[in-house]
């Protein structure tokens, strides 16, 4: 048996269905699958509208459009790019000398 994926799409003012479509990085166009309701609404918002299809009839869609990759549970780029991230890294409390300024770094106090 075929597995279906949650599809995004758009409905046109004469109520047809067009895929949805997301670009890399790179500006390459790429489908989208998604394999729960869930994540499709949790990535695009709670107003996506979607369709079920099988991988062969999505790709088989794109290919005419000239896409030729499919994302599966795809995120996106803001949340990718909080997730690459290194923590944020909280300073060290600079050393205090006695009358109670900072010492500057570089430099050693007399």
């Amino acid at each position: 048996m075929t597995q279906m994926f949650f599809v995004p799409v758009r409905k046109s003012k004469a109520g047809t269905l067009a895929l949805q479509t997301g670009r890399l990085g790179s500006g390459e166009r790429v489908g989208l699958a998604f394999t729960s309701q869930a994540s499709l609404l949790l990535t695009l918002g709670p107003s996506q509208e979607w369709t079920r299809l099988g991988i062969r009839a999505l790709k088989d869609m794109l290919l005419p459009l000239g896409v030729g990759q499919v994302r599966v549970d795809p995120r996106p780029i803001a949340e990718l790019a909080k997730a690459s991230r290194p923590p944020a890294r909280t300073p060290a409390p600079r050393a205090r000398r006695r009358g109670g300024r900072p010492r500057q770094p570089g430099l050693v106090p007399v």
